[in-house]
């Protein structure tokens, strides 16, 4: 199906083409032009990221803490950062960046919490959600990553760091 874009003084002329057999939005210059195209799963990504979420409903089934740590990934590009985690918990964790990578991206990642700065505990995971600028659940751009893969004992490690960090504020 097609639709002429009207009203929008910018982009007037042009169409935008839904192809729901190949789950494609097609944007068409003023002459039929394809201008380029986007799937739908990263049309549905981008509107889920952007919208306004007046309660966030907690999807999580293990608890997380704040903690800021350093934490290295690639991407399947083979693309190496190195960033900033904001929280962790046993299902994932938070990694701050200014360009976050696509919901479904699948990452190999380590990370070295403060008091042993040194030591890196290597995990896999997928990119769950992505927060594309600071907003009032975070405080800074980035994306919630699921692990997929993660050693019983790193587990147990970040699962000992959330009980003790959650202790020691309950006695605050």
């Amino acid at each position: 199906m097609k639709y002429p874009v009207s009203s929008s003084l910018r982009h007037k002329g042009k169409v935008i083409e839904l192809d729901a057999a190949r789950e494609m939005v097609v944007l068409l210059g003023v002459n039929g032009d394809v201008i380029g195209s986007l799937s739908w799963d990263f049309v549905i990504d981008q509107i889920l990221a952007y919208r306004k979420v007046s309660v966030q409903k907690e999807v999580r089934s293990e608890p997380r803490i704040a903690l800021a740590f350093r934490v290295r990934y690639n991407s399947p590009e083979g693309l190496r950062f190195e960033s900033r985690a904001g929280g962790i918990g046993g299902g994932g964790l938070f990694i701050e960046s200014q360009t976050p990578l696509p919901v479904g991206t699948r990452l190999a990642m380590e990370f070295s919490f403060p008091e042993k700065s040194q030591e890196w505990m290597p995990a896999k995971g997928t990119v769950a959600w992505v927060c594309p600028k600071a907003d009032q659940y975070t405080f800074s751009p980035g994306m919630g990553i699921r692990f997929t893969e993660i050693a019983e004992d790193v587990r147990d490690r970040i699962h000992e760091l959330v009980k003790s960090i959650q202790n020691m504020g309950q006695a605050a």
